[in-house]
């Protein structure tokens, strides 16, 4: 057993599958630790909010500090923040119009773009072939840009509830001086320490349609999905190594019918099966427990025919007919002379059956056919809302990607782990 054990973990391949799901469980277990609460709650407002740290502008107001800095790529960065993908390409396509070379013109490159549009650009210009409609779009562009330049301060004005006039508002308390400034303007040098704002919120994914933590949900996505792999993985294991037990040490007419149910079912395609099943369920019973063990009763089948083959070459060994001709039990021989020697295999299929069920959940709930939205999330079902709600047309990548790379992180580290064994374990495949 010693022996064994080395050379399991002495086996490259089985042990960079088990480091990465390793780390993979750790995570999820100590990330919640970090940041509880519930995963499907909705912190957001129905709409995807891409990964970053939010702050409350509300809480901003009122920050104990204001600095003054004076950054001298500050207005860069603001600029180049807010001129969006579609502006820099109307730009490159009204300056090729009026006869800039397309390549002297870099849209990723802010400062040279903005600068060939000053130069170049004048709403009385009329480019040749241009409609009405586009001049006016490109005006209205060149006004926007304009506006861009404009670094003036903002006043912040409060409403008199009693006279309904607009009056300064007092929005900062300088601590050094003790005493309430009347300070209603923001400048461009001013800036807040983070630290002082009550409420920031870290979203490293972001949010969902739903306007839930994705980072949140999709620890908790794992978890589901990883139990529900565990249970349809051992109900499918179990089932398929007591049919191939029986099926391959007694044989005969016991064999033949425990054949024909196997042909039957490897006839059927198994997701036909899941699909069926599920869908006669119900939305509403359709639980996480419920669907794993839908999927362990409709993947036990390649296991049992191959437990069956291999306990075919084992039945008529030495010490197998020995324990027959010693009297034991069909139940013991099975147990204590045939058991042991296929327990490697056994482990093997038990981590496929997990990755299987895994990714048949994924595309049950793809199809709408998944655990019901309203108890847990799963990663299935995070594919799903992603594509309901049109996450790849809007450009929530962080959607449906981290979803993407956990599936194929715990495949890929699953079957990692089941070559390494099957290495270990095959003659033909040991170095």
């Amino acid at each position: 057993m010693k022996t064994t054990l080395r050379q399991i973990f002495r086996s490259p391949r089985f042990m960079f599958g088990f480091v990465l799901f390793v780390l993979l469980m750790l995570f999820i277990t100590i990330y919640p630790f970090f940041v509880p609460g519930d995963p499907l709650e909705m912190i957001g407002l129905g709409t995807f909010f891409k990964p970053g740290i939010y702050v409350s502008l509300y809480d901003t107001l009122d920050t104990p500090m204001v600095y003054s800095l004076k950054l001298d790529d500050a207005a860069v960065k603001r600029v180049d923040s807010k001129l969006l993908p579609d502006d820099r390409e109307s730009m490159k396509t009204w300056l090729v119009l009026y006869g800039i070379p397309e390549n002297d013109i870099d849209t990723e490159d802010t400062d040279g773009l903005m600068d060939l549009w000053w130069k170049n650009y004048s709403s009385d210009i009329r480019v040749e072939g241009m409609i009405r409609a586009d001049h006016l779009a490109y005006m209205r562009l060149d006004q926007k840009l304009d506006g861009l330049l404009n670094f003036e301060d903002v006043y912040v004005m409060l409403e008199d509830p009693e006279t309904g006039e607009l009056i300064p508002y007092n929005y900062v308390t300088r601590a050094s001086e003790m005493s309430a400034v009347n300070r209603n303007t923001i400048k461009n040098t001013d800036y807040i320490n983070v630290g002082d704002v009550a409420n920031v919120r870290v979203l490293p994914l972001g949010t969902d349609n739903f306007g839930s933590d994705m980072m949140k949900k999709l620890v908790s996505a794992i978890k589901t999905s990883l139990l529900m792999g565990l249970i349809a993985g051992t109900i499918a294991t179990l089932i398929g190594l007591v049919l191939g037990l029986v099926s391959g040490y007694v044989g005969g007419l016991l064999d033949d019918i425990f054949m024909f149910v196997f042909n039957l079912f490897t006839v059927i395609p198994g997701i036909v099966l899941l699909i069926l099943i599920s869908y006669s369920i119900g939305q509403e019973q359709r639980g996480a427990a419920t669907v794993a063990i839908v999927i362990g009763l409709t993947s036990w089948v390649w296991t049992a025919r191959s437990v069956r083959a291999q306990v075919i070459s084992l039945r008529n060994r030495d010490h197998v007919n020995l324990s027959k001709l010693s009297g034991h039990s069909l139940p013991r021989i099975i147990t204590t002379d045939i058991l042991p020697y296929i327990a490697s295999y056994v482990v093997m299929a038990f981590i496929l059956q997990i990755s299987s069920a895994i990714l048949a959940e994924a595309g049950l709930s793809m199809l709408g056919l998944g655990p019901k939205t309203t108890e847990v999330a799963t990663l299935g079902l995070m594919m799903n809302w992603a594509m309901r709600f049109a996450a790849h047309l809007s450009g929530a990548w962080w959607a449906y990607y981290p979803v993407i790379g956990v599936i194929a992180i715990i495949s890929f580290s699953l079957n990692l782990m089941n070559t390494g064994l099957d290495q270990i374990f095959n003659p033909q495949l040991r170095d």
